[in-house]
């Protein structure tokens, strides 16, 4: 397969990740925990289209994987990097409105489940920068942008 149709299906597949982690279950679950990059779009826009917003971000932000590029870019360990702080921030702010509103246990296991999905980023991108190949550069990107499109940052809190 070439990369450009790798790199196609792996961005359609973001659409199917984002569905399930903001409309699966219409209300925060343990598949289905409403992430930012998703739920925000629904809130402002009112449609379900903003289901393309990771696949859309996901071609824009490297679109040399497109035509089969090895390399990781410096932008995504600034991403990575930015994206771990905000969630170290974000988790601790938004801890109370998710015991009030979602409960303790889940508010511990989305935190618990998104650290894991953080040391799997780190992990994949830190092979990805040894091995430079187009396929360890599309698992990075494909890992961030379906963390993004399912768990980071989410919903916690009382439902408009």
């Amino acid at each position: 397969m070439t990369a450009s149709f790798q790199t196609v299906a792996v961005g359609l597949g973001l659409v199917l990740v984002a569905w399930i982690g903001c409309f699966s279950a219409g209300m925060p679950t343990f598949i289905c925990p409403l992430p930012t990059l998703t739920i925000l779009p629904v809130f402002f826009l009112a449609s379900k289209l903003a289901i393309l917003v990771p696949a859309l971000l996901f071609f824009a932000w490297n679109p040399g994987m497109l035509r089969g590029a090895s390399q990781v870019p410096k932008r995504s360990w600034v991403l990575l990097t930015v994206l771990t702080v905000l969630s170290a921030v974000y988790f601790p702010f938004s801890w109370r409105y998710g015991n009030e509103y979602q409960g303790h246990r889940y508010t511990e296991i989305i935190c618990a489940i998104n650290v894991g999905w953080i040391a799997i980023l780190w992990a994949v991108l830190l092979r990805a920068s040894r091995l430079r190949s187009f396929g360890s550069n599309l698992l990075f990107h494909a890992t961030l942008f379906a963390w993004l499109a399912w768990y980071a940052f989410p919903y916690l809190g009382e439902l408009p």
